[in-house]
């Protein structure tokens, strides 16, 4: 049924960073090089995977017929979090979504996977790593998602034509971390790096015969894992130019890192290059990909490098905080009671799509949506008016140190939107002291707080990106 390969792309880093520098000399252990992406308070992996697939699919006009989300720090276990991806991107109905869990080799098992479907598929993957305070896991570990639209050449045009792979699988545990915890154990890192060097050349070997290329025709090779002796450790066995894994300066991002590099490459992509995208998990997996004309036409909205450039800083006690590491004095207000489900579904559209309604005869948008124009009518006389793109001015604005939050103060602003609709909105990502009336924001999927272990998902605003305010 065509070529098999990659249709679109998106990447997300939140605009959080820690600096290594802070860890140690809060802790006095560590290095003092480099920084982590972080996740901000009011951010999961189901948030985060949103993001990344809102920008995979700006750029495309395929439909996705299946929607996987892999992630090994799921929001929710019994329930399906990809359906929460599913309703804030406002897919049809038909549109299969499926979760990929428990371990980082679920995301590359679900790219794999579809790539050998015929059916046009988001394969979305997210983490947030952590670990022990002052440890290896927490300095090198990083926050991040992605999402990448695999579909035939019939669905839609290619970025990068998929080649061929090889999957050599191996049990040993060198990595666990069992249901309950938040972090995970390794074993001696010797073990690893011994286990993992016959795996990467044996699937090398093996992907390089089946694929029937040399490595003199391939452009750069991403490697990918979590164990880093190991990865450097597999350089020198491929004798092909290797990319930098961008460790230094966001972390690890666990499952969502493969794919990440993938996304990097193709920021940065000519037509015509070859790329091994090599991944240590449990064994090794290697899938070749080659780019198109396409890919120079349709890039990442905002490219990896502008993310992490534009990070700022968190102090090291906040991101304690945020992780729940530190208990912090919260406003003394009473905790939020648990969102109501059937409401929930009542208003799912605005709730969790943002669609406000347009009244067919005066023009008005009403957010939330109503029923009836506010200058009446006939009842029901609405058209659909999704607003998840839709840029925002600040009309004004307040600061409250009162409300209820884990990141106090919080701002809330009255936030008036391009073609109409004017709506009071809680900021995010923002500064308090570089608020200003007049600034542009942008909508954003965020989880307003959690009760009795149900997510309150709704939409923010932050001030929009630099790299946006250019295009």
């Amino acid at each position: 049924m065509g070529v098999h390969g990659i249709i679109s792309y998106g990447a997300y880093i939140p605009r959080g960073c820690l600096l290594r520098s802070s860890i140690a000399e809060f802790t006095g252990k560590g290095s003092n090089k480099g920084a982590r992406s972080v996740a901000s308070y009011d951010e999961n992996t189901t948030t985060m995977g949103v993001e990344a697939a809102r920008n995979a699919l700006k750029r495309s006009d395929t439909n996705p017929k299946k929607l996987w989300f892999s992630t090994v720090v799921p929001a929710y276990m019994d329930k399906t979090n990809a359906t929460n991806i599913h309703s804030a991107l406002q897919l049809d109905d038909f549109v299969e979504a499926t979760d990929f869990g428990n371990s980082t080799r679920s995301a590359i098992g679900a790219l794999s996977n579809a790539l050998e479907s015929d059916f046009s598929t988001l394969v979305v993957t997210a983490d947030l790593r952590t670990g022990p305070s002052g440890g290896t896991e927490e300095s090198s570990g990083g926050d991040a998602s992605t999402a990448l639209l695999i579909g035939t050449d019939e669905q839609g045009a290619l970025l990068a034509e998929y080649l061929g792979g090889v999957t050599v699988t191996s049990d040993f545990t060198d990595r666990w971390r069992v249901p309950g915890t938040s972090y995970s154990q390794v074993w001696e890192e010797r073990f690893g790096e011994q286990a993992y060097k016959p795996l990467v050349e044996r699937a090398w070997s093996e992907a390089l015969r089946k694929v029937d290329i040399r490595t003199e025709d391939i452009s750069l090779a991403l490697i990918s894992g979590l164990h880093s002796r190991a990865v450097a450790k597999s350089i020198p066995l491929i004798d092909v130019e290797v990319a930098d894994d961008l460790t230094g300066k966001i972390g690890n991002t666990g499952a969502a890192h493969p794919s990440l590099l993938l996304a990097n490459f193709l920021d940065q992509a000519k037509p015509g290059e070859v790329v091994a995208l090599i991944v240590l998990a449990d064994g090794c997996d290697v899938l070749f990909f080659r780019t198109t004309q396409e890919v120079e036409n349709r890039r990442n909205p905002v490219p990896i490098s502008d993310q992490i450039e534009s990070q700022s800083p968190v102090p090291y006690s906040k991101y304690l905080s945020w992780r729940g590491l530190l208990d912090s004095q919260l406003p003394n207000r009473p905790s939020p009671t648990r969102p109501s489900s059937p409401a929930a579904v009542r208003r799912n559209d605005w709730k969790m799509g943002f669609v406000a309604s347009k009244d067919t005869t005066t023009g008005i948008v009403h957010m939330p949506p109503s029923r009836i124009g506010i200058k009446g009518g006939d009842v029901d006389d609405m058209e659909k008016l999704p607003m998840a793109d839709s840029i925002g001015t600040i009309e004004t604005f307040t600061l409250d140190n009162l409300v209820y939050s884990p990141n106090s103060p919080v701002v809330f602003a009255v936030v008036n939107f391009e073609g109409g609709g004017r709506l009071p909105v809680e900021l995010t990502d923002a500064d308090p002291e570089k608020i200003e009336i007049g600034g542009q924001v942008e909508m954003t999927f965020r989880c307003l707080y959690t009760a009795d272990g149900i997510h309150n998902y709704f939409w923010k605003a932050r001030p929009v990106r630099r790299e946006r305010e250019k295009s």
